[in-house]
């Protein structure tokens, strides 16, 4: 039988002296795709996290054997100079939340050439033309205009893609994808499984997959292990776990997928809109290529020409690919970004204070 490519046994994480993570065991073999799944706080990413030591001041025990170009080694052992040489380039993670995993003072295609410039030893002009390629391959558009971009100037489903095109620089054995679609819209998502896929096809690349999706489990996992509490509860091929699930926890999590029932229509169709925008516009300035970005600058309409209106208790629903303009939207109409057009908040023209008793909840709550 060959040997996992991944193969933990007895891991456990302790904080304070208090464990959360409790003795757990599985394995990942050379191109697999096992699904980590369960509630939130159910210790699935400190789980991820734990594999390339980076959960901070957290006891760690067990083992970890990870079979790399230099054999087989303990990733909970190993020195801290041989593990910066596996993480990124032999295992690779793709965080939840990229604003917080990205440089906000660096443009995105920098940092994603620095990973390639020192595990790959590329130059800075080939590794910026690599940077640009990955962009591209993860489906950002104007991947070139886009690797100058830093961090907030992109949109959340910009920036979650460009941490999948940083993990995916050096082509990794194992990719820890914590959540990696979740600020996504459905045709991107498709779109990053598929290359994902695609390249674990490629490379032989197993994928350790962190999430509570479990339409995504079924699509793309081909092993699940569900985990409540710090524990492992149940453990199988994804059709043998969901067709016939063993554990009471794991039937809860399969009945509680939500239904796609239509919310009806309020009654207050007719009523004066509480909010109504005509006409709403909103542009960046953008840098040109090179040097003539430090004398030009080129506009990018992120809005163009947007009208609607909400009724008193209506829900309006605004859908769109990541990077059409959705967010900034929202934030223009409430006067949080400059915009041209004509706003009124209860019937009368938008001011500052017309909008202080009406609130905002932003995509990422870490911000």
């Amino acid at each position: 039988m060959t040997a996992p490519l991944l193969d933990v046994k007895g891991l456990r994480v302790a904080f304070g002296g208090k464990d959360v993570v409790h003795g757990i065991d599985f394995h990942i073999g050379a191109g697999e795709k096992l699904a980590l799944v369960g509630e939130s706080g159910s210790g699935k990413t400190v789980t991820a996290l734990s594999l390339l030591r980076l959960v901070q001041n957290a006891a760690l025990s067990g083992a970890a054997e990870f079979d790399g170009p230099e054999g087989r080694r303990d990733l909970m052992s190993i020195s801290e100079h041989a593990l910066r040489g596996i993480r990124g380039k032999e295992i690779a993670m793709i965080f939840q939340e990229p604003m917080t995993a990205l440089n906000a003072l660096y443009p995105v295609g920098d940092q994603i050439a620095e990973v390639l410039e020192l595990h790959e030893g590329l130059s800075k002009r080939d590794a910026h033309a690599a940077a640009v390629q990955l962009l591209a391959e993860t489906g950002i558009a104007e991947p070139a205009r886009r690797a100058l971009s830093f961090p907030h100037q992109l949109s959340g489903g910009q920036r979650q893609r460009a941490m999948i095109a940083m993990a995916l620089a050096c082509k990794p054995r194992l990719l820890l994808a914590d959540e990696p679609t979740t600020a996504l819209d459905v045709t991107v998502r498709a779109q990053i499984l598929e290359l994902l896929a695609d390249l674990q096809r490629k490379h032989g690349m197993a994928v350790l997959l962190i999430t509570h999706d479990l339409n995504l489990v079924r699509r793309f996992a081909d092993h699940v292990a569900v985990m409540e509490n710090g524990h492992i509860v149940e453990h199988g091929p994804v059709q043998a776990v969901f067709n016939a699930p063993n554990h009471a926890y794991t039937r809860k999590l399969i009945d509680s997928h939500p239904a796609r029932d239509v919310a009806p229509v309020p009654d207050t169709m007719d009523a004066a809109p509480v909010l109504e925008a005509r006409g709403l516009r909103v542009s960046y300035p953008v840098p040109r290529p090179g040097i003539a970005g430090w004398f030009r600058k080129d506009a990018f309409v992120a809005v163009q020409g947007a009208d609607f209106s909400i009724a008193p208790g209506e829900t309006l629903g605004v859908v769109g690919e990541s990077g059409s303009g959705k967010s900034t939207l929202a934030l223009a109409a409430l006067g949080l970004l400059r915009h041209e057009g004509a706003l009124s908040v209860a019937g009368r023209k938008w001011t500052g204070g017309a909008l202080y008793s009406h609130e905002c909840v932003l995509a990422e709550p870490s911000r």
